[in-house]
C-alpha cells in the first residue's frame, strides 16, 4: 500500500525576514520556519515533496532570500517554490540557482511529476500589488500542460485564492479573474485539487468541478473576521500545513496538520476494551 501512495506536504506564507527582524514587529518567522522544518523532517511516512505556495519572504530582498535559503538547507525533503505577492522573481531566482524550474520565462510557471501526481504551479503575482491575476498566455500554457498529462491526477497551485473567503480585506486582494481559470480547469477533470496560500487560514470550497484548498500560515494567521469591512489584523493561532495523500484506491485526501507541540497520542482502548 505504501508503495502506491504519494504524499505532498504544503506549507505557505513564510514571510521570512533577515537579521533577526520580526514581521509586523511581533512574529519571529525564522523560528516558525525552523519549527516547521523540524516537524516535516520527522514525518513518517516521509512526504515525497514539500510545496511552498508563495510569500516566501516579506519584502523580496536579497538578504531575506539568503536567510530563506539557509533555513531551507535543513529541510531533508525535496521542495518546490512558488512566488507570492511579497516575492521578487529576480531575487528569488538569484537565491535558488539550482532550482531550474524557476529560472525560465518572465513568470515562474512550472510543471513537475512527483510520484503518481503531476504538480503545476502558476505565478499569479502582480508586481507591487497585493492582488493576483493570470494572463491569457499563462492560461493557454496551463491548458496545454493539462492536455499533455490528461491521464495523471494533477494538483494546480497558485498563491492567490480563486474564491471568496468572506474575510473582506483578503477578498479584495484575491485572484481577480477566477472565472478564466475555472474555464480552463473545467475541461480537465483530472485536476484533483487547486492549492493556494495568501489567506493564512485553512479553507476548502468547490471550484471549477474540483476542490480548492488554502493552507494556513507557517507563523501567523489572518484574524477570523467575516465582517466585510473588518480590520486587517493577524493572530498567533497555532500554525499548520496541509498534507495531501494520494492513493489509487481512495484518490486524494487532504489533512490539516498542526506544527506546534501538543499532548498525546493517548489510547482509546486498554485490556478491557474502550476506556471508560
Amino acid at each position: 500500500m505504501l508503495n502506491d501512495m504519494t504524499l505532498i506536504a504544503q506549507i505557505s506564507d513564510l514571510h521570512i525576514k533577515a537579521h533577526g527582524r520580526l514581521s509586523y514587529r511581533h512574529v519571529d518567522t525564522q523560528a516558525a520556519l525552523r519549527r516547521a522544518i523540524h516537524h516535516l523532517n520527522a514525518l513518517r511516512p516521509r512526504p515525497d515533496a514539500v510545496v511552498i505556495t508563495g510569500d516566501l519572504v516579506d519584502f523580496g530582498r536579497d538578504d531575506e532570500y539568503q536567510t530563506l535559503q539557509d533555513l531551507l538547507s535543513h529541510l531533508t525533503l525535496p521542495f518546490f517554490l512558488l512566488a507570492g505577492n511579497h516575492d521578487d522573481r529576480a531575487a528569488l531566482r538569484r537565491a535558488f540557482p539550482g532550482h531550474d524550474y524557476v529560472q525560465t520565462g518572465e513568470k515562474i510557471n512550472w510543471s513537475r511529476r512527483c510520484g503518481a501526481l503531476n504538480l503545476i504551479a502558476l505565478d499569479s503575482t502582480v508586481p507591487q500589488q497585493p492582488q493576483g491575476e493570470l494572463d491569457s498566455q499563462q492560461l493557454h500554457w496551463l491548458d496545454e500542460a493539462l492536455t499533455r498529462q490528461s491521464k495523471c491526477p494533477t494538483l494546480v497551485m497558485l498563491h492567490h485564492p480563486p474564491f471568496i473567503s468572506g474575510i473582506g480585506h483578503m477578498d479584495r486582494q484575491c485572484l481577480q479573474n477566477p472565472e478564466a481559470l475555472a474555464a480552463v480547469l473545467q475541461r480537465h477533470p483530472h485536476v484533483v485539487r487547486v492549492l493556494c496560500g495568501h489567506i493564512h487560514r485553512s479553507m476548502q470550497t468547490q471550484f471549477a468541478g474540483t476542490l480548492a484548498c488554502s493552507a494556513p500560515g507557517v507563523s501567523h494567521q489572518v484574524a477570523f473576521d467575516l465582517h466585510e469591512n473588518g480590520p486587517a489584523h493577524f493572530v498567533l493561532e497555532p500554525p499548520g500545513y496541509l498534507l495531501h495523500r494520494w492513493h489509487p484506491l481512495t484518490g486524494l485526501v487532504t489533512h490539516l496538520c498542526m506544527i506546534d507541540a501538543y499532548d498525546g497520542p493517548y489510547p482509546f482502548y486498554d485490556e478491557n476494551g474502550l476506556i471508560d
